[in-house]
C-alpha cells in the first residue's frame, strides 16, 4: 500500500524538459544573436570598414581660402562644404547640449547604450531609438539613410552597433563628439559645425553663444525640417531650441533662470550663405580656382593622381587682408551707385535716344549688339550645348523671358525679377558701369585688395586681371620716369607749355603727331616745371618728354615694370593709348614706391594638405628696374598731382553730401588727407575709362571705372574724368584703412634716398599751379592717329 508522501511525488508535474527547451531555445537565440553580429562583422551582410577606414573615415572636405589675417575668405567644393575642427575649438555650452539632448549617458558607455536600447525594445520604439552619439555617426560615416524593411532596419542596427563600439576603440569620446559635428548636414551648404556657425551666425563655432549652440543641436533632429534659414519655419526651428534648453535644465547644465530667459529670445540669426558668388573677395576667389587649377595640373599627389579642389581639404593661405578687402568692396559699394545714379539721369531716352550710348547711328549699335550676343554665354550654350541654328538662337534674343536682373537699390545691390527679351537684357547691362581695383604692399609683393567688379553674380568678367582698359594718363609717369633715368631731369626743370608736334618718320611714325591740349588752342602759354605739367597733366609737355628719350626705351622701361601686355612702340603711347590690367598698372606702380625694386605681385603663399603638410610655398620674384634716386624723383613728381593737380580734390574738406535721387555732388569730397601721396588720374578719349593711382610708403592701390563698350560714357568731363570716376573709390579706402589702426599704414614720407643729386623740391620756382576745383584731366583727342 502506498504512502501519503508517495502519493504526493507521483502527482507533482515534470517541468525538467520545459526547462531544458528554454535553455535550448535561450541558447540558440544568444547564440544567433552572436552569430549575426559575428557574420555583420565579417561582412557577410554588406562591406564593414576595417581599422585603416575607421582611422581615416572617407569624407569630402572642403577647401579653404585663408586670409592673411587668419580669416576664411570662401572654400571651394562640390557638394560638401565641410572644415572639420578639433574638439577644444568646441565650446563647452555645444557639447553639453548635444549629450543633454541626444545622449545623456554618452560618457558612461562604450558605444551601445544598455538601459536606451532595452526601454526602446519594451516601448517598441515610442520612446526614441536608443541610438548613441556614436552610432550616429557610424550611421553618418558609413550607411547613410536607414533601411525600408524591418530586416534590413535590424541589419542595418546590427552594424551601427559594431561600428559604434569599434569607434569608441579607436577614438576618444572627445574625438568622437568632434566628428559627429564635423560631419553632420546642417543645410544649406553648412556641412559640418563650422560652416554651420558661419552660414546661420557669421562665426566661428568658438564665439556661439548658448541658444545659438542650442538652436544647431536642435537640427540634428530633422535639419531640413528645422531649417533656420529666413522665412522657412521659424516657430519650428525656435520651438525645438527651446526643447534642446529644456533638456540642459533637466540634466542639471544649466539652471531653470537662464532656461526661462533664452525661451523668450528670437533666434537672432546672421544668414550668411557660402556660395561661390557670394561673400568676401568673390573675384579674387575668381582667379585662384584657375590658379589652383593650373598648379593641381602640374603638382600631382606622392602616388601620382591629382589632388581634388573640392573634396581633397586642401587649405589656401593668401596674402589678401579681410579688413582691407571688406573697406575695398565697401569703397566700391558707396561710390559706384551714387555715379551710376548720375549716368542714368543723363542717360533718359530723352536726354539721349541712343542710350547707353554715345556718338553711335543705329547701324553701328545694331552691330555692336549682334557681336555681343555672339560672345554671350546663352549663344554659346544654345549653339554648342543644344545644337540650335544661328537663326533660332537670335530670334530667342527676342522673345520675352523670365530672368533676374541686377539694380542698386539706394546704395545696395538687388535683384528684380522680370520678364525682359535677352536682347534688351544685354543693352540694360551695357548701361551699368562697372569697376577694378587692386591694393599690394609693394615692399613685399603681397596683394591686400582684390575688387574686380560691383556684384560676381551678374558681373563675372574679372576687371583686375581678365579686363584690360585704355590707361590714358596714368601711364605719362612712365615716360617722364624714362626721361629722367635716361637724361638726368629735375622735377623742377622748365619746359615751353606751347604747342609741338613730331614730324613723319621719326620712330616709325608715317604721320606728323601734334598732341594738343584739353583746353585746345587757348590751353597754353610760359612754362612749367615737370612736376606741375604731370600735375596738370600736361599732353604737349608728355610729347616733348618722348621725343627726347623716344617710345622703345618707354615700351622697354614698361616691360621691366612688369607689364606684359602689348604696348607699340610709337609717341602716342605717351598719352596713354595701351590697353593695360589694373593688376599690370599696380605692379608697376609698386616699383616707384618700392626705390626702384619690382616685386611680382603675390597672391598665394602656401598651399597645404588637409593634414598641414606643405604643398607649395611661394618664392618671392625681385628684380632691380630703377636706381632709388630715379625711383625717388618719380615719386616726388605724383606727389604734385595730389598736392595741386587732378588729385588735389583728396587733401578738399567737402561736404559730404547727396541729392535725394542718390546722384553724388562732385564738390563733395571729404578726404582731407594731409601725408604725402603719390598719384596719378587717367581719363581716356570721350571720358570712357577713368583711373587713380595712389601711393603710400607701404601700399599701393590702382582703381579703374568704365562701362563694359568704349561707347557708354559720360557726355562731359565733369563726371567722366579719372579724378571723379575712380579717385573716390581709392579715397574713401584709404579713410578706412588709416581709420584702422591695426593695418599701420603708414602716413610717412617717402625715404629718400641717401646723396640725392637731383633737385625735387620747387617751391621756389613752380608758381604755375592750377585750383582744384578747375583742373580738368587733359584728354587725349586725337589718340586714333596711331
Amino acid at each position: 500500500m502506498a504512502t501519503k508522501n508517495q502519493n504526493k511525488k507521483e502527482a507533482a508535474p515534470d517541468f525538467s524538459k520545459y526547462i531544458r527547451w528554454f535553455w535550448m531555445l535561450f541558447s540558440a537565440g544568444a547564440l544567433s544573436v552572436i552569430l549575426i553580429f559575428l557574420l555583420a562583422s565579417w561582412g557577410v551582410f554588406g562591406e564593414m570598414p576595417d581599422h585603416t577606414v575607421l582611422e581615416n573615415p572617407r569624407t569630402n572636405l572642403a577647401t579653404e581660402i585663408i586670409s592673411a589675417d587668419g580669416q576664411t575668405l570662401g572654400k571651394f567644393y562640390f557638394n560638401d562644404n565641410r572644415t572639420p575642427i578639433g574638439y577644444d575649438e568646441l565650446p563647452k555650452h555645444l557639447v553639453d547640449a548635444l549629450i543633454a539632448t541626444e545622449d545623456v549617458r554618452f560618457k558612461e558607455h562604450s558605444g551601445v547604450d544598455a538601459r536606451g536600447t532595452l526601454r526602446a525594445v519594451v516601448k517598441m520604439g515610442s520612446g526614441g531609438g536608443a541610438s548613441t552619439i556614436s552610432q550616429q555617426l557610424a550611421k553618418q560615416l558609413f550607411h547613410g539613410e536607414g533601411s525600408k524593411n524591418t530586416i534590413g532596419r535590424i541589419l542595418q542596427k546590427v552594424k551601427e552597433w559594431i561600428i559604434a563600439i569599434r569607434l569608441e576603440k579607436q577614438y576618444t569620446k572627445e574625438e568622437i563628439i568632434a566628428q559627429y559635428f564635423n560631419i553632420y548636414d546642417f543645410g544649406n551648404n553648412a556641412d559640418g559645425i563650422r560652416s554651420a556657425a558661419r552660414i546661420y551666425f557669421g562665426k566661428e563655432p568658438k564665439e556661439l553663444t548658448l541658444k545659438e549652440s542650442a538652436m544647431l543641436v536642435g537640427m540634428f533632429k530633422n535639419s531640413s525640417l528645422y531649417n533656420p534659414r529666413p522665412h522657412r519655419n521659424p516657430i519650428g526651428v525656435k520651438n525645438r531650441r527651446n526643447v534642446v534648453l529644456s533638456q540642459m535644465y533637466k540634466y542639471d547644465y544649466i539652471d531653470e533662470t537662464l532656461k526661462d530667459s533664452l525661451q523668450k529670445t528670437a533666434l537672432d540669426l546672421n544668414y550668411s550663405p557660402e556660395s561661390h558668388r557670394e561673400g568676401l573677395a568673390t573675384y579674387f576667389r575668381g582667379y585662384l580656382d584657375g590658379f589652383m587649377k593650373e598648379w593641381i595640373k602640374n603638382n600631382p599627389q606622392p602616388d601620382g593622381s591629382k589632388w581634388n579642389l573640392y573634396t581633397d581639404g586642401l587649405k589656401i593661405y593668401t596674402t589678401i587682408d579681410s579688413r582691407m578687402q571688406k573697406y575695398a568692396e565697401d569703397a566700391v559699394q558707396q561710390h559706384m551707385p551714387r555715379l551710376q545714379a548720375e549716368f542714368f539721369h543723363q542717360n533718359t531716352p530723352k536726354r539721349n535716344p541712343t542710350a547707353p550710348f554715345l556718338e553711335l547711328d543705329n547701324s553701328e549699335i545694331e552691330a555692336l549688339m549682334k557681336r555681343s550676343m555672339k560672345q554671350s554665354e546663352r549663344w554659346r550654350h544654345l549653339k554648342y550645348d543644344l545644337k540650335k541654328s544661328d537663326k533660332d538662337i537670335e530670334a530667342s534674343f527676342h522673345k520675352p523671358t523670365k530672368m533676374t536682373v541686377f539694380k542698386w537699390d539706394k546704395g545696395n545691390p538687388s535683384e528684380v525679377d522680370t520678364i525682359m527679351k535677352p536682347w534688351d537684357s544685354m543693352r540694360y547691362y551695357k548701361s551699368f558701369l562697372r569697376t577694378g581695383m587692386m591694393s599690394m604692399d609693394p615692399t613685399t609683393g603681397h596683394v591686400k585688395a582684390w575688387v574686380g567688379g560691383m556684384n560676381y553674380r551678374h558681373f563675372q568678367y574679372d576687371m583686375v586681371m581678365q579686363g584690360k582698359r585704355q590707361i590714358g594718363s596714368t601711364f605719362k609717369p612712365l615716360v617722364y620716369t624714362a626721361a629722367i633715368d635716361q637724361l638726368h631731369y629735375s622735377p623742377c626743370d622748365e619746359f615751353p607749355d606751347t604747342p609741338f608736334c613730331i614730324e613723319a618718320n621719326k620712330f616709325g611714325n608715317p604721320e606728323e603727331w601734334c598732341p594738343r591740349n584739353s583746353g585746345g588752342e587757348n590751353d597754353y602759354g610760359g612754362s612749367r616745371t615737370l612736376k606741375n605739367a604731370l600735375a596738370n597733366s600736361v599732353n604737349t609737355i608728355t610729347a616733348r618728354l618722348i621725343d627726347k628719350v623716344g617710345p622703345q626705351p618707354v615700351v622697354d622701361l614698361a616691360r621691366k615694370l612688369g607689364i606684359e601686355s602689348d604696348i607699340p612702340a610709337v609717341p602716342s603711347i605717351a598719352l596713354g593709348t595701351p590697353d593695360l590690367s589694373v593688376y599690370e598698372m599696380v605692379g608697376a606702380y609698386s616699383t616707384f614706391a618700392n626705390k626702384g625694386v619690382y616685386t611680382k605681385p603675390v597672391m598665394v603663399t602656401t598651399i597645404e594638405d588637409k593634414n598641414g603638410t606643405i604643398l607649395y610655398q611661394f618664392k618671392p620674384e625681385t628684380r632691380d628696374v630703377l636706381s632709388a634716386e630715379t625711383a625717388y624723383v618719380a615719386v616726388k613728381l605724383m606727389e604734385g598731382v595730389t598736392e595741386h593737380g587732378s588729385g588735389a580734390r583728396l587733401r578738399t574738406k567737402g561736404a559730404d553730401s547727396y541729392r535725394a535721387d542718390y546722384r553724388e555732388v562732385v564738390t563733395g569730397y571729404p578726404y582731407e588727407f594731409k601725408n604725402p601721396i603719390a598719384g596719378k588720374t587717367g581719363t581716356t578719349q570721350n571720358q570712357s575709362d577713368g583711373w587713380f593711382m595712389g601711393m603710400v610708403p607701404n601700399l599701393v592701390t590702382g582703381v579703374w571705372v568704365g562701362a563694359e563698350d568704349r561707347a557708354a560714357h559720360f557726355a562731359s568731363i565733369t563726371y567722366g574724368q579719372g579724378a571723379a570716376m575712380a579717385l573716390p573709390i581709392w579715397g574713401v579706402y584709404m579713410k578706412s584703412c588709416y581709420a584702422d589702426a591695426s593695418l599701420d599704414i603708414s602716413k610717412e614720407p617717402f625715404e629718400a634716398p641717401k646723396n640725392l643729386s637731383i633737385v625735387v623740391d620747387c617751391s621756389k620756382i613752380d608758381t604755375n599751379t592750377t585750383d582744384e576745383d578747375t583742373v580738368k584731366e587733359d584728354l587725349p583727342d586725337d589718340l586714333d592717329g596711331f
